[in-house]
């Protein structure tokens, strides 16, 4: 085939190839174990500066002693804070934890939203977050923008922008609304298996014959 060309033409062969790679719903490719959009709102946070892993391990019981945003709003910090330590920063997690509760207890009815304005409106809530909890919680277009996703899209080309926003705007351009929470969560995917940060495994790349970064 003709390789791709133009940022657009090599986003549509990436989405397709990528698709073929790690098949499945942007639900079914998130590693967060949840039960629900409030689950994942408060498993996303949690996720901040840590694996996914280790916030597997302290959501069961979390989840366990607080099921609702109320009964979070009403949690003791200290509590909060032991649960929730080993994934980092769990004095700031859990305050930003338990303010997010209380907007949603006290605006939403304990009901995450499901647009960007009332979800970034929340404590601790970025539109890194608010992307996962709108493609992955709702099925909603929504792109997720990490350090993964940063650096695969500037190696492939698709935008120069290293501002998260802006590379956000720059990807909307060019992946379809349907498509962008799958794809954001397969070039993390990509990302940590084959084009790491340092050492980039071009030769086991299956984007290697049109990518402009590429060693092979």
């Amino acid at each position: 085939m003709a390789k791709p060309k133009t940022p657009k033409n090599r986003a549509k062969e990436t989405i397709v190839r990528l698709g073929e790679e790690y098949p499945g719903s942007a639900k079914e490719l998130c590693a967060l174990v949840h039960d629900g959009p409030f689950q994942l709102l408060v498993a996303t946070i949690l996720s901040a500066q840590t694996t996914d892993e280790r916030v597997n391990q302290v959501t069961p019981e979390l989840f366990r002693r607080y099921p609702t945003a109320s009964d979070l709003a009403a949690a003791d910090p200290a509590e909060v804070e032991a649960l929730i330590r080993p994934t980092g920063f769990f004095r700031n997690k859990t305050k930003s934890l338990l303010a997010m509760a209380r907007a949603l207890d006290e605006r939403f009815d304990g009901k995450v939203p499901a647009d960007m304005a009332s979800l970034v409106s929340l404590p601790g809530v970025g539109r890194k977050t608010a992307n996962v909890v709108l493609s992955v919680g709702f099925g909603l277009p929504g792109l997720p923008v990490d350090t993964h996703v940063g650096r695969l899209v500037r190696r492939l080309g698709l935008t120069a922008e290293r501002d998260p926003v802006k590379v956000e705007m720059a990807l909307n351009e060019v992946v379809p609304p349907d498509e962008r929470g799958a794809f954001s969560l397969r070039l993390i995917l990509h990302g940590r298996r084959v084009c790491q940060a340092r050492r980039p495994r071009c030769e086991d790349c299956v984007l290697n014959d049109f990518c402009p970064s590429s060693r092979v």
